[in-house]
This record gives structure tokens, C-alpha cells and sequence, in this order.
């Protein structure tokens, strides 16, 4: 029961703990860079004044490509079980 609370998300996205535990971690350090430079651009408005939108850009795109390489590999999946 427990152990599934830790799987079950990771094997929908077609990750074991590990590499989800991987990407979400690398997720949140550079959404943590994005936050931090977006903080010194408030106080320093000539400082990072694109650093941030464009971290957020390259995690959507970073995400959206994973979402669409799960799907296939998903489809694959399914079409080796039929």
C-alpha cells in the first residue's frame, strides 16, 4: 500500500522512483534558480532581465517533450499487448 503511493504516479509517466525522483528534482532546483533570479531582478531591474522567463520556457518545452515521448512509449506499449 505504501509502496504504491511512491510508484504509481512515476510508472503513469513511465519512470521508475529513481528517474522520476531525478527529473522532479531538477525540475524544482531550476525553478528555484528562475525564482531566485526573478528576486534579484525585483531589487536589480538591470540584472537577469530575461533569465527567468527564459528558464520557465525551456522547463515547458523540457516538459512538453517528455509528455509526448511517454505517449509513445505508451502507444508502443499498448500495441505489443494487442
Amino acid at each position: 500500500m505504501i509502496r504504491r503511493l511512491f510508484t504509481a504516479h512515476p510508472a503513469a509517466v513511465s519512470e521508475t522512483y529513481g528517474e522520476h525522483f531525478g527529473t522532479a528534482s531538477g525540475f524544482a532546483l531550476k525553478l528555484f534558480l528562475a525564482s531566485l533570479a526573478c528576486a534579484i531582478h525585483a531589487v536589480l531591474p538591470f540584472l537577469f532581465e530575461k533569465t527567468g522567463s527564459h528558464m520557465i520556457n525551456e522547463l515547458h518545452d523540457r516538459m512538453v517533450r517528455n509528455r509526448a515521448r511517454h505517449a509513445v512509449a505508451d502507444t508502443a506499449y499498448a500495441a505489443r499487448q494487442s
